[in-house]
């Protein structure tokens, strides 16, 4: 039944209410008739009259308002949307006779899913609000901020190489694939990546082999980067070419095991469509910050749980508080004139009551003169106190920090206040955080991408050259300085102690970041310097109890024999 059909129903059925009472018999009975008793006003006590609320009213005030038979449908149609398999966009070209993998166990799981969600995450709002919503937020500057604000901290200062290997020299190796990773563009591609997944969730890696044209070959597996696989691919002519971040908006899962959670390809794609090619995820690396639980992978497609999403609760009530904020501000001072309305509104009035506001309102600033009639017509101004709404726009913004986990002085450029104030503390934790960040969402997928480098430019992969993630935080000069004082009286200490020697510590000093000295020659150990005694050097070799040749012999005194 359509809806216009629903409402002629309703106006039926309300004519027939409406006739039904219209010609209803009058009742035979004689109805008493009433006098209403006046109380004088001051016979009432305290001279107001009292309100009394029974249980009754108050229980019923209690109650929700009953939700009406559409409203229940629609709830429940929503709710069930939400578990259902997202449906693939237009770009992604899927065929039309494309079915995903153990269709019929996945939609009795949605339904059981959606039948048992009641009160679960949809009645707050938790359920994928799908790409074209997030594409438009976006833009949003707040959403923005916070995903650009983790994107750079990933990859402010990347990755280090280094070797593992104590026998064999690999500067050459490790230099040649620094170039490489910067002729890639790798750290521009994961810093991307890291946007990409921010804003919906998920993000592909495309490893371009040089046959994206061949339909056939896209769907075979090219192995991890460090399998024979790889190797085989590898030397048949499919050599990494060049890498490109894919948004999910543009792909689509295929061929996933929904029946078995045991096997590997449990919820994990084995291909994906996108323009209506189909993908090995070995050639489509899918990376995922936040994943969602099995149940809810389908209704996300395959992806996890944006960080736009996540923050929306945040910045919409930031918005509405700025908002409101700037609404009471532009209204704060209510002006007015209290005057007889008898006289505007009278008939025959020579003046209109809208003549004498616009009157008024021409006149209502600072430079022009106020014309009021000191009999019948009195000026009044009210104010709105505004002492507070700083600290409420402040309190606002920090919940947008929060769920991000970012001091204020990345996101907003916010300084602690106080004597002896410092973020320090909080910026040690957040980077931390984006450490681990980056273990858990960039390690997997960076050494498949290093290991299809080295084989583009050399056919095998070193497993000796290993990389890591460089720290974020960077001591001040001073406090490098004391560091290095504190390490060369340490190393003064173990070398004179017989602990250290000394060409130890000056390799330390030639591979130390922060040395003055990264260039010296750790094999050219100079010559300790000469002991002093009485402020002139002894001879190198001499002990010091052994006089030299340029100290004058003790006089020798009177006998005394």
């Amino acid at each position: 039944m359509t809806k216009k059909q629903k409402r002629i129903q309703l106006e039926n059925e309300l004519r027939a209410i409406a006739a039904a009472i219209m010609t209803s018999p009058k009742p035979k009975h004689k109805v008493k008739k009433r006098t209403a008793k006046i109380i004088p006003f001051a016979a009432i006590e305290g001279g107001k009259k009292s309100f009394k609320i029974s249980g009754e009213a108050l229980a019923h005030s209690r109650r929700k308002p009953r939700e009406t038979g559409a409203s229940i449908i629609a709830i429940d149609e929503a709710r069930r949307k939400a578990w259902q398999p997202a449906k693939p966009p237009p770009g992604a070209h899927v065929p039309s006779n494309h079915k995903i993998a153990f269709d019929n166990a996945l939609i009795e799981v949605s339904a059981w899913g959606a039948a048992t969600a009641l009160n679960g995450a949809f009645s707050n709002g938790a359920a994928f609000i799908g790409y074209p919503i997030l594409s438009e937020l976006a833009q949003i500057a707040e959403y923005r901020k916070i995903i650009s604000t983790i994107a750079t901290q990933m990859t402010r200062k990347f990755i280090k190489l280094s070797s593992a290997s104590k026998v064999d020299d690999k500067s050459e190796r490790i230099k040649k694939l620094t170039d490489a990773i910067d002729s890639f563009k790798v750290k521009d591609i994961f810093r991307r990546a890291c946007e990409v997944d921010g804003f919906f969730g998920r993000a592909h890696i495309y490893l371009d082999t040089g046959n994206g044209h061949d339909r056939d070959e896209l769907k075979t597996d090219i192995g991890n980067g460090r399998n024979d696989l790889s190797k085989m691919k590898a030397t048949e002519g499919q050599k990494l070419r060049r890498l490109k971040v894919v948004e999910p908006i543009w792909t689509y899962p295929s061929r996933y095991d929904a029946s078995d959670p045991l096997t590997t390809d449990w919820y994990n794609p084995e291909t994906w469509f996108v323009q209506g090619k189909e993908l090995h995820r070995s050639r489509l690396l899918p990376m995922v910050g936040r994943e969602v639980p099995d149940m809810l992978k389908p209704a996300y497609s395959f992806g996890g749980l944006a960080m736009t999403q996540m923050a929306m609760p945040y910045v919409n009530n930031w918005l509405r508080t700025r908002q409101s904020v700037a609404d009471l501000i532009w209204s704060f001072s209510t002006s007015g004139i209290s005057t007889d309305l008898n006289t505007y509104l009278a008939p025959g009035a020579g003046t209109s009551l809208d003549t004498r506001m616009e009157l008024f309102n021409n006149y209502r600033n600072n430079r022009g003169i106020m014309i009021l009639n000191k009999e019948t017509e009195e000026f009044f101004q009210h104010n709105t106190p505004l002492g507070t709404l700083d600290m409420l726009l402040a309190q606002s913004q920090e919940q947008m920090a929060s769920v991000a986990s970012i001091p204020l002085i990345f996101l907003l450029g916010i300084s602690p206040h106080g004597l002896n104030a410092t973020a320090e503390p909080e910026i040690k934790v957040f980077y931390d955080s984006i450490h681990a960040y980056q273990e858990q969402f960039y390690r997997p997928m960076l050494t498949v991408v290093l290991d299809f480098i080295q084989l583009a430019i050399w056919g095998v992969v070193d497993q000796d050259i290993i990389f890591g993630f460089e720290p974020l935080f960077s001591l001040d000069e001073k406090a490098i300085a004391e560091v290095q004082k504190t390490r060369a009286e340490t190393d003064d200490l173990l070398i004179n102690g017989g602990i250290l020697h000394p060409g130890e510590a000056r390799k330390r000093i030639a591979s130390d970041p922060d040395s003055e000295y990264p260039d010296i020659d750790v094999g050219d150990i100079p010559e300790p310097p000469a002991e002093e005694i009485g402020g002139e050097s002894l001879d190198p070799g001499k002990s010091k109890d052994e006089p030299n040749g340029d100290v004058p012999k003790p006089a020798v005194g009177p006998s005394l024999n």
